[in-house]
């Protein structure tokens, strides 16, 4: 077992216990302040709850953690075709757009690539990871129906103490729509560039205690490129019983889909030329992925506290021809999983208790094919082709202390992973014996353990009813994703791999009042034993990297009418030490696809009760795109234009103008194979949507 406390982490309890010393010596005699914000506050603002955070509802001025959401007022005036377009909106987060609905991710962090770059963030439904811990796939959100969600909250920051392994640099949460919403039934069809419509549907029914809902879409695109485009359906049920002791939110998540991938194009910045931009090197590329969560939360009330429990089930598949490689091998993955998650929170005096118990159980399946020859180390037939059972059972605390002004929270989580794997083919590598050194290797079976403490620890003080300031350490890890484990290459037999660990410390400060909301937080994270692939194709974990970075946030309300929001990132991404990712030293370089500024700004007007209309800025920064920073993107700036009118209670309209300026730029840079390669960026594009809408029965 690894408890991460590092020489640095001592410097820091130290200066916790002399925060904790101040707050315990603090005057109580100020009676104008309440420690609870909100029964002096007027303002919706201040009101506003999120649940990420702390697992369990939470005001957003008492929280000391740094967390952005995207409610669903904003999502119904983006109408996004891609995750991107929505979470742009929140400060320290990249959600980099592939081909289709392909993505990579970034939250205080590079966007992350390779076997275990999706296993750095948490994403979940509701609080439930959507795959399972172990067997991330860095186009996971396409999972989600987050077009018709309730909110997006992403928390930005480790965060393993309540979410465990996966959340290194962050969680992104999709908040499933509420059953007993008084929202009117509706149905919709929106059309765009490249044959695109999309249909929806959102239906609510009532009975008592009871309610019942279904929301849904389908989506035809059919792509930029030449041969691409994708169908896409997704399908959200919820079932609510509220009873006299017992409280049931009941889930059930589906989504399908199927697409034809489009690959990089290649040369330096070919993405400004109007005809190689639309061609498509791959054209044989695909994506088909199904995917299937549901759970059953029940919870109750009780004399100090409440109760909950969640049982849950997942499912998902998918088959991709790996087009970024020359050889064009096929992966075919699935996972089933069950699992529970359960919690018990206490409240009495100035002391808030939570526990927990989280336990997840799956098996998994991976194989790997070529079809065609194309080298004696790289050979046609099955690469691999093995079965994992895994399991993770973690137990979590967090205590929260009310002393005057301050709130102390100290927590702490002990998780266990472990892997069983079962390799289905010969032991050893997939090349005829002659070969030397062969690209694929199967390891012997064999059972895989990790077991890591993670700590945290906040104090938050406020300065009146509007304002607090926090400070918070915390710890995030993660245990080696499977296919690092186990899809080897270059004849390493064994993955002898660490756990990734990251220590954070962050001070922030947050205002809020019924006119204007402002956030600002300063960040520093040293991660070690970060797993990589060396010049010699095997997986290692000696990797150490630096992040620093200043975030700022805010909403500012000009007049009734008129508002400004936006945010701001500034942050550096180095390699700490001269890791074999390249053949000279990198350390200090920074690290590639990690632009220092990133950001978005919104100017929006209610031109009247019915329409509105909102000019939003995107904002990518230049960044290299290898560890030897010799190549770079020069970044880029987007413009888009929402717009919303409410032709009568029952009828809106909506109109979406992405890329207003037409500019040419790259959805993401890349370097690799000797080549600068890029997924280019869409031109000017319009969309227009009309809803019909209905009142519940």
């Amino acid at each position: 077992m690894h408890v991460l406390f590092s020489p640095c982490r001592i410097a820091f309890s130290a200066l916790t216990l002399a925060t904790f010393s101040l707050a315990t010596q603090a005057q109580t005699q100020n009676d104008a302040f309440d420690n609870d914000v909100s029964q002096q506050a007027n303002s919706q603002a201040v009101e506003r709850i999120l649940v990420t955070a702390n697992r369990s509802p939470s005001r957003l001025l008492t929280t000391a953690a740094s967390i952005g959401s995207v409610d669903k007022s904003e999502l119904d005036l983006i109408n996004h075709q891609h995750i991107n377009q929505a979470l742009h909106r929140i400060s320290g987060t990249w959600i980099s757009r592939g081909n289709g609905q392909e993505h990579l991710t970034a939250i205080r962090s590079p966007v992350l690539t390779g076997a275990g770059g999706c296993g750095a963030f948490f994403m979940a439904l509701d609080g439930i990871s959507l795959r399972a811990p172990g067997f991330c796939n860095a186009n996971q959100l396409f999972d989600a129906n987050t077009e018709q969600a309730q909110r997006i909250e992403v928390l930005r920051g480790p965060s393993s103490t309540l979410f465990g392994s996966n959340a290194v640099h962050g969680v992104i949460n999709i908040i499933s729509p509420d059953a007993y919403a008084s929202t009117a039934n509706s149905v919709g069809l929106r059309a765009g560039r490249d044959d695109h419509l999309r249909a929806s549907l959102a239906y609510r029914t009532q009975e008592d205690n009871s309610a019942f809902a279904v929301f849904g879409n389908l989506t035809q695109n059919n792509g930029y490129q030449q041969n691409s485009g994708y169908d896409q359906q997704k399908m959200t049920l919820v079932y609510q019983q509220t009873g006299n002791v017992w409280q049931n939110k009941t889930v059930l998540d589906i989504a399908n889909l199927e697409q034809e991938t489009a690959g990089f194009v290649q040369g330096f910045e070919v993405f400004k030329d109007k005809q190689i931009r639309r061609s498509n090197p791959n054209p044989e590329a695909f994506r088909d992925a199904t995917s299937l969560r549901a759970y059953s939360q029940f919870s109750m009330e009780t004399a100090n506290g409440n109760f909950s429990v969640t049982p849950y089930i997942r499912r998902n598949q998918m088959a991709f021809l790996q087009h970024f490689l020359p050889w064009k091998a096929l992966e075919e993955n699935s996972h089933s999983s069950a699992g529970i998650q359960s919690q018990y929170r206490y409240q009495k005096d100035n002391l808030n208790l939570t526990t927990g118990f989280d336990f997840d159980f799956t098996r998994a399946n991976l194989r790997e094919t070529q079809d065609q020859a194309f080298s004696p180390n790289i050979p046609q037939g099955e690469h691999y082709d093995y079965n994992v059972n895994a399991s993770t059972t973690a137990a979590y605390v967090q205590a929260q202390w009310e002393l005057s002004n301050w709130q102390l929270t100290l927590g702490g989580r002990l998780e266990n992973v472990l892997f069983d794997y079962d390799n289905l083919l010969k032991d050893g590598n997939a090349c005829a014996p002659e070969v030397a050194t062969c690209r694929f290797t199967r390891p012997e079976d064999q059972n895989v353990s990790f077991t890591v403490f993670s700590p945290s620890f906040s104090a938050l003080y406020s300065v009146n009813q509007y304002q607090t300031a926090y400070f918070k350490l915390s710890q995030g890890f993660r245990a080696p994703q499977a296919t690092e484990l186990f899809r080897l290459q270059n004849n390493q037999s064994v993955a002898d791999l660490n756990e990734e660990e990251i220590d954070a410390i962050e001070l922030g400060w947050r205002l809020v009042s019924d006119k204007y909301a402002f956030n600002a937080s300063v960040f520093w994270q040293e991660k070690k034993d970060f797993i990589f692939q060396d010049t010699n194709r095997q997986n290692i974990s000696n990797g150490e990297t630096r992040h620093r970075g200043l975030e700022l946030s805010g909403k500012y309300h000009l007049s009734p009418s008129v508002y400004i929001s936006g945010n701001a990132t500034y942050a550096t991404h180095e390699y700490a030490n001269a890791i074999a990712i390249s053949n000279t030293n990198i350390e200090g370089n920074e690290i590639d696809t990690a632009p220092r500024t990133i950001g978005s700004a919104q100017l929006g007007w209610h031109v009247s009760d019915t329409i509105q209309t909102e000019l939003s800025l995107q904002h990518v920064g230049d960044y290299f795109l290898n560890p030897e920073n010799t190549a770079e993107y020069d970044g880029h700036t987007l413009v888009d234009l929402n717009l919303h009118y409410e032709y009568s209670p029952q009828l809106r309209f909506n109109a979406n103008i992405y890329n207003l300026l037409d500019k040419d730029y790259a959805e993401r840079a890349d370097f690799g194979f000797g080549n600068y390669r890029y997924f280019a960026g869409q031109p000017r594009r319009i969309f227009v949507g009309a809803t019909w809408s209905w009142s519940q029965q």
